[in-house]
């Protein structure tokens, strides 16, 4: 397990930079307030960053591009012309008297309240960007939570007595496909993925009758949820809430107490609940913000006089072209099928929360139904379904070659050692 972690992170040397999304400043300006930099220190490190980025990724593009792969690199204009872009909206804002909070103003005050209010990720990657420098310190923290993501998968499935070998399927599954993608670039999802994984290893726990510590691990994956981003917090606390119901209702086939279960149960409605409560007590924006986020394009343009008309309209389109687009490459609705068919057949009392867990994601995509995301990074937590199911999907196979070939059929000799 741990060499193929090592494996993992030796392996992503070969795009230590140019992994960030527009998100990513705003995250990492948070974590260099955290770390004691000023504004105009954070805004200065993040845009060296952010532009370090974009002109590794030009020159590498220029450098197989068949029509200009001999010129000269374009390097250093594409890091000058970002730095002017960048500075320019901070420099306005600053003077303007944007400097509450904990991130550079690269946007209007009411956009940068969305990230205020998610200081886990920015907390995790503080130490190691004040230690390692901004450049590695982002690489090395988004390593180990990918790293991690993998460990947890690989845990979950030895939890449930998966074989070793299908339990690193797991892990491997997790570091390549699209969720290791996404956890490796500087945002949130990589701990949404590693917190998921983690309250599902607590359900798998509580079924195999250690209660305890599976309830623990589910009330602190949440709490920590909140603090990375609140609106997830809510809708897995929601999902296991309702899986833990589904259990109960169905008892009868379970061969565990359902002691555990139900402590999940209670654990996750509580999180709802304070949740909800927590969010306004702190002033968080609200899911009406949020709506005028989408709709306005980052409160670019007026705010919408319907908004909530207009997103069910938007939401209809959305499923309809995300489907059309699904079916044109149904990579992840074939993987969707084979893993939630390998839960249910190997593990059906698994297959509920492992279900709710990826559902997430959906609920996720459909509170921002943009289509333009890259990466389809808003619905990445579905991938914990196939990452958990497929190897389930080939235990029968693993354990069938593991027996090894059938021996002669003769009389079992208890003096030889062999028992009947």
């Amino acid at each position: 397990m741990l060499l193929l972690a090592v494996v993992f992170a030796v392996l992503q040397l070969a795009n230590v930079t140019g992994r960030d999304s527009p998100d990513s400043k705003n995250y990492l300006s948070y974590a260099l307030s955290l770390g004691g930099a000023g504004k105009h220190e954070a805004a200065s490190l993040t845009i060296d960053y952010v532009c370090d980025g974009k002109a590794s990724l030009a020159r590498r593009a220029q450098s197989v591009d068949v029509l200009r792969f001999h010129g000269p690199s374009p390097a250093r204009r594409v890091f000058e012309e970002c730095r002017r872009e960048q500075w320019q909206g901070v420099t306005q804002r600053l003077r303007a008297g944007e400097t509450s909070g904990h991130t550079v103003p690269f946007m209007s005050a009411r956009f940068m309240r969305i990230f205020e209010a998610r200081p886990g990720y920015p907390a995790l990657l503080a130490p190691f960007v004040k230690v390692l420098g901004v450049k590695w310190g982002v690489w090395a923290s988004s390593v180990l939570v990918t790293a991690a993501g993998g460990v947890l998968a690989f845990l979950v499935l030895r939890t449930l007595r998966a074989p070793p070998v299908a339990a690193l399927a797991g892990q491997a599954l997790f570091y390549v496909l699209p969720c290791g993608t996404t956890a490796m670039r500087p945002m949130t999802e990589g701990l949404l993925l590693d917190l998921t994984l983690a309250a599902l290893w607590g359900c798998a726990l509580a079924l195999e009758g250690r209660g305890r510590t599976g309830t623990l691990l589910v009330g602190g994956s949440l709490a920590a949820l909140f603090a990375v981003k609140h609106s997830q917090a809510l809708f897995l606390g929601l999902c296991l809430a309702g899986a833990c119901a589904v259990l109960g209702v169905r008892r009868g086939g379970l061969r565990r107490p359902l002691r555990g279960l139900a402590a999940i149960g209670a654990v996750a409605a509580g999180a709802v609940v304070v949740t909800v409560l927590a969010a306004r007590a702190l002033r968080y924006p609200s899911g009406s913000e949020s709506v005028q986020d989408l709709l306005t394009g980052h409160f670019t343009v007026p705010d919408r006089s319907r908004p909530w008309p207009e997103l069910l309209h938007l939401e209809a389109d959305f499923w309809v072209e995300w489907l059309r687009r699904g079916l044109r490459e149904p990579f992840l609705l074939a993987a969707l099928a084979a893993g939630a068919r390998g839960v249910a057949r190997m593990r059906p009392a698994f297959a509920v929360p492992l279900v709710a867990g990826a559902l997430t994601g959906v609920l996720n995509q459909a509170a921002h139904p943009d289509i333009t995301i890259y990466g389809d990074r808003l619905i990445v937590l579905v991938w914990v379904l196939p990452v958990v199911g497929l190897p389930l999907l080939l235990e029968p196979a693993v354990r069938h070659r593991a027996r090894g070939p059938a021996t002669v059929p003769g009389p079992l000799r208890t003096d030889a050692g062999v028992t009947p």
